[in-house]
């Protein structure tokens, strides 16, 4: 797995995976079974939610960078 999460983060989507599980299916989840669905989240959605985020910022910037022409180039007289 490449995406790598500090313990803190670790231990933050931990309890958020143990207390929906607890609110929505009342079952309690074990850190161990907990980590697992971390692991797998973080597998499967991790790459594609990063990609998506990186093809966003680069729309953007290339977005910006088509306008700037126009915001920083000074009209010439015809030749």
């Amino acid at each position: 797995m490449r995406i790598h999460l500090t313990d803190d983060r670790r231990a933050a989507l931990r309890r958020a995976v143990q207390n929906h599980f607890t609110s929505e299916f009342d079952e309690e989840l074990s850190d161990f079974r907990a980590d697992g669905l971390v692991d797998l989240f973080v597998r499967e959605l991790g790459p594609p939610v990063y990609n998506q985020g990186v093809r966003d910022a680069a729309a953007y910037v290339a977005g910006k960078l088509d306008d700037i022409e126009g915001d920083v180039v000074e009209r010439e007289p015809p030749a």
